[in-house]
């Protein structure tokens, strides 16, 4: 049987701290044969200034102390680790993309993601408006990952308004697409269940959201909430508030059950293109 599992966390503008928890939060799940666990936006350093994090992807550009922390982590406790994202430098020394890395229970790299959907909004609350491209390169691909029994279609945060990516993640033949996000605490009450539901059932996959939720250093608040929804929309397993970890399970034969009975993707009329982003 396989598991998913999402982690929700606070984290904090150290890196440090924010291991040991995921370590922490870790050590409280029994891990099964197999054990997909999603981490949330930003899970090693949030709630710092923009240019902290641009200056934490120039150190790791020269050690990748980030990833193997994480690889660690995912090694230790022989599960597919889903790290969330990280900021990741890039050729313009002044910016990084938001990259979510996935690691084998061997601490393997398996696939990588560059976040393609930018948060650049207005928002009624105590920050007013966001501009994330400010510091952050887009990325231009799309990303699946196989693992023994299941392909992760990979997504970041803001990306869940577009639906036409997660097409393409299921045109790729994704049965799980996760999202790691750190959702306003406005948004994330008006719009992220919904938006998490209809993902789920318009491509019949199953959705794990793992989110950043509380007070932030920065005094930015999040929506957490993270869940574990079904390919039928259903929400298997939801952590509302505060930090921790939810588990449900993956099951090929549900999935298979829900696409035969209903088969959207052959009854599509319509063509699901991304311009070059394949």
């Amino acid at each position: 049987m396989v598991s998913l599992s999402a982690i929700q966390l606070c984290s904090v503008p150290n890196v440090q701290q924010n291991l040991d928890t995921i370590e922490r939060l870790l050590s409280l799940e029994e891990i099964s044969n197999e054990h997909i666990v999603v981490l949330p936006e930003c899970c090693l350093y949030f709630g710092g200034s923009d240019k902290d994090q641009l200056q934490l992807a120039r150190e790791n550009q020269k050690t990748r102390f980030l990833q193997r922390h994480l690889a660690a982590l995912a090694k230790k406790f022989g599960v597919y680790l889903v790290a969330g994202s990280i900021p990741f430098h890039t050729d313009n020394d002044n910016k990084f993309t938001n990259r979510c890395f996935v690691f084998s229970p061997m601490g393997d790299t398996l696939g990588e993601y560059d976040k393609i959907h930018l948060f650049d909004a207005a928002v009624d609350d105590g920050e007013k408006s966001y501009l994330e491209s400010k510091y952050t390169q887009a990325g231009n691909s799309v990303s699946v990952v196989e693992t023994e029994s299941a392909k992760i279609g990979l997504t970041v945060c803001y990306d869940l308004r577009f639906p036409e990516l997660y097409r393409q993640l299921r045109n790729k033949s994704a049965g799980i697409i996760t999202v790691p996000s750190a959702f306003t605490h406005k948004t994330g009450k008006a719009h992220w269940q919904a938006l998490l539901q209809a993902r789920a059932i318009e491509n019949q996959v199953y959705v794990v959201a793992a989110g950043q939720q509380g007070v932030h250093a920065n005094s930015r608040e999040t929506w957490g909430h993270s869940m574990i929804i079904s390919p039928w929309g259903e929400i298997l397993a939801c952590q509302p508030e505060g930090e921790g970890i939810v588990t449900s399970h993956y099951s090929q034969e549900t999935l298979t059950s829900i696409r035969k009975a209903m088969p959207v993707v052959e009854h599509n009329k319509f063509e699901s293109k991304l311009n070059t982003y394949e």
